[in-house]
């Protein structure tokens, strides 16, 4: 079951909605059109960036070097013509729908905000490792000489073992340090007692 505060959050998230319905309409709305615009904006640049041969390039023309920079291209035309106009409009938006609030309504969510301290947070797993993971890759191949390399010019085999060596080298570098202060620690303070 459901306790009291569960309850009360959701019941005043239902009022907040009932009450400012066009302002949550258009907020879907906007929502809807910033990840058409993302999909049609990818698919734009899929079809116009010389890297990748405007949508024409098979698997053995591509390299290391183009995917990277297939990659930053991407994020940064996603980014000027759907991030930075979606933030734009959310900003002002919610700074505009905050203007218009009655005092009584803005004192409710201050109120509410500042009874809520102890906020659990939840730490879901994020993609830190793997984006970690694939820039040492990158370095790895790039170490290695391989970076222009087109990917059909090298058995598959080499790839798949190069990520190994890569995790390999990465828990050498960072797991040597570590199992040398978890050493000292042992013998110096854990030991001890």
């Amino acid at each position: 079951m459901e306790n009291s505060k569960d309850l009360s959050e959701k019941q005043f998230w239902k009022d907040v909605i009932k009450k400012h319905e066009s302002a949550f309409i258009v907020l879907i709305v906007a929502a809807i059109c910033a990840f058409v615009g993302a999909i049609l904006v990818g698919f734009w640049f899929i079809e116009m960036s010389p890297l990748g041969g405007q949508g024409t390039w098979t698997f053995n023309d591509w390299t290391l070097n183009y995917v990277v920079g297939f990659m930053i291209l991407i994020i940064l035309s996603e980014l000027l013509f759907v991030g930075i106009p979606t933030g734009l409009f959310f900003g002002l938006g919610g700074y505009l729908w905050w203007r218009k609030l009655p005092e009584e309504e803005k004192q409710e969510f201050k109120d509410r905000e500042k009874k809520e301290t102890h906020r659990k947070k939840e730490y879901g797993g994020g993609g830190g490792f793997g984006c970690f993971m694939f820039i040492a890759f990158c370095i790895y191949i790039a170490v290695d000489g391989n970076y222009n390399t087109p990917f059909g010019n090298r058995e598959y085999s080499y790839w798949i073992y190069s990520w190994f060596r890569t995790l390999m080298w990465i828990f050498i570098i960072f797991g040597i340090p570590v199992a040398i202060i978890l050493l000292i620690l042992y013998f110096t303070k854990w030991r001890k007692k």
